[in-house]
């Protein structure tokens, strides 16, 4: 979310008292049952009650004054926080599920206020022009939410089931798809923010950070490793053991084979599709000499070379 203050258009100074009469003043201006179908106006109302929600509590205001929090509510950290390693916030707006756990700076007494109880869909108590009296207010739906959860390497290409705490308080099991990709989000449809006059709920949206691998690197659903051979597998070829990411497997390696080879174990790749296809893995072989000093290994190689020289370059 925006700087708050910007919203609502108050100076950093102002009392609670000033905050709450501008909110006044902007949610009768911008509720939707004064502008129907207006969806730019329906935002901008969201965005006006969740920065209400923030500085219309002394002590939440305090902690983002400070630097504690964030826009968001959240508290400021690489992060934040979250169970299973997700953490969450509201994507602007307001709900029964209040993420802030706010007590006295609820926009929906205001709203009472304004319009009376009519206001947020009974009958209206007057107080606001031509607005009171029986009337059919418009739903409108929730605030997504936005969390961040971090995974391994391996659970993202393979797959996983991670446990969430939602704004609501309760946690949710959330099953990563195999072949997840990083920076990749994921929508929970009706595990956000309460919606407003009867509308549906709106969507947690889970973005995915995915933690770099020592031995693996994906390039789209192709995987890509190192592996070090040893001068007699490099000349007499044989069958090797390579690392996947579902285990280690054993694969043949030809003759002659140098430093930069690289050989493709077919469908060892990260999955796509739905699961149904998989991409290949590439292995890059990089010839490794012994650490120490062979004499005779040397005595052989200066006769070998006499014998049959060629050149690489």
């Amino acid at each position: 979310m925006q700087d708050p203050y910007k919203i609502l258009g108050v100076a950093k100074n102002a009392t609670q008292d000033e905050i709450k009469k501008v909110y006044r003043k902007l949610a009768r201006e911008l509720h939707p049952d004064v502008n129907p179908g207006d969806t730019k106006i329906e935002e901008r109302f969201k965005k006006v009650s969740s920065a209400y929600h923030l500085l219309g509590d002394p002590e939440r205001r305090k902690k983002f004054d400070n630097g504690l929090i964030d826009a968001d509510g959240r508290e400021t950290g690489p992060f934040g926080r979250g169970g299973g390693g997700g953490q969450s916030r509201a994507g602007g707006g307001f709900g029964q599920n209040d993420p802030f756990g706010f007590s006295g700076s609820n926009p929906e007494d205001i709203f009472d206020e304004i319009f009376g109880k009519g206001g947020r869909g009974g009958r209206g108590g007057g107080g606001f022009g031509g607005f009171g009296g029986e009337r059919k207010p418009q739903k409108v739906k929730g605030p997504n939410i936005s969390y961040e959860l971090s995974l391994d390497f391996s659970e993202a290409i393979i797959g996983t089931t991670k446990r969430i705490n939602l704004a609501s308080g309760k946690s949710l099991e959330v099953r990563i798809p195999p072949g997840s990709e990083n920076e990749q989000t994921l929508r929970l449809k009706g595990q956000g923010m309460a919606g407003m006059n009867g509308g549906e709920a709106g969507d947690a949206l889970i973005k995915l950070h995915v933690h770099p691998d020592k031995t693996f690197r994906r390039e789209g659903n192709d995987l890509h490793c190192e592996l070090a051979i040893t001068l007699a597998e490099a000349v007499l070829g044989g069958s090797i053991e390579v690392p996947t990411v579902n285990g280690k497997v054993n694969m043949k390696l030809p003759a002659n084979a140098n430093s930069g080879t690289k050989l493709r174990l077919r469908g060892k790749g990260a999955p796509y599709d739905r699961n149904t296809k998989h991409g290949d893995q590439y292995v890059h072989l990089t010839v490794k000499l012994p650490d120490e000093r062979d004499d005779e290994l040397i005595e052989f190689i200066r006769d070998w070379s006499e014998k049959h020289p060629y050149s690489t370059r």
